[in-house]
């Protein structure tokens, strides 16, 4: 069992807060906030739909009746039911989602600050994405091949299959894609062997704070370090400029050793359901 003294519990509750304000902030870049209840409910003003959230700091308790609040209101706008939240601020809200017959997961919810950064390399070329629909659709393809087959073993799908899947990737969801990185709102990096991408992911700033999101690696490139050093990439961007709080959720515990070993530890859990 770990035991924490004081001053690292107090740094630890202050960084849970701080990373609640910024996941409540960042999907405003793509939605409209209406308050339900406890919760913000974010409309998505863009491609792929949001979520509602509980109010940071409100330290409401759940209940099932709250979840049909968001429920009916969704109903009503014609959009998906789902939330998010961190666990360790809001920890009524998963059992008042199962108890409304939602599915819950929960995820590790890692951190990284300036001083525990430990670079990652990998043998490919490592760059920040330009805003090039090519680019941007090669990207798109190989990530969602990587979460088509979950998990960090090594899989089937490689280049053939990028290629072959990038003409599907929506002409509006590359735009989207473009626009936001153009709005800094999103930045992406990929890495490249053969002139082609085989790992790739956004971060997201707001003030001072990001978070990587959808880093993915085509499956037959897997165990190679690609999806550490993209992420590195990442992590170096956001720390020059401007940045000196890194977040992200991961997969698995599985997963989160991947970014632990450049400097990531685990300060909580981030849950959702659906």
């Amino acid at each position: 069992m770990l035991v924490f003294g004081p001053v690292r519990v107090i740094h630890c509750v202050a960084m849970i807060t701080r990373v609640d304000t910024y996941l409540h902030s960042v999907p405003l870049s793509g939605a409209v906030a209406e308050q339900v209840g406890p919760f913000t409910l974010f409309r998505s003003t863009i491609t792929w739909p949001y979520y509602a959230r509980p109010v940071p700091g409100s330290e409401a308790t759940i209940t099932a009746d709250d979840i049909e609040l968001v429920r009916a209101r969704c109903a009503e706008l014609e959009i998906p039911l789902s939330f998010e939240w961190v666990v360790e601020t809001c920890p009524s809200l998963g059992a008042a989602a199962a108890a409304a017959g939602l599915s819950v997961v929960e995820h590790p919810l890692l951190v990284l600050e300036r001083d525990d950064f430990r670079p990652a390399t990998a043998d490919a070329r490592l760059e920040i994405l330009p805003t090039e629909d090519d680019v941007i659709r090669q990207a798109r393809a190989a990530v969602n091949l990587a979460f088509g087959e979950g998990g960090t073993a090594v899989g089937t799908a490689g280049p053939a299959e990028r290629d072959a899947n990038a003409p599907a990737v929506a002409d509006g969801l590359v735009a989207t894609l473009r626009d936001r990185m153009l709005q800094g709102v999103s930045v992406a990096a990929g890495a490249f062997i053969d002139d082609g991408i085989v790992a790739s992911g956004n971060h997201q700033p707001v003030d001072s704070t990001t978070e990587i999101v959808g880093v993915g690696t085509l499956p037959s490139m897997r165990r190679r370090g690609l999806g550490a050093a993209v992420t590195s990439t990442l992590v170096e961007h956001a720390f020059d400029h401007g940045v000196d709080l890194v977040l992200l959720s991961a997969e698995s515990p599985a997963v989160a050793a991947v970014y632990e070993r450049i400097g990531f530890h685990q300060i909580g859990h981030a849950g959702a359901a659906e």
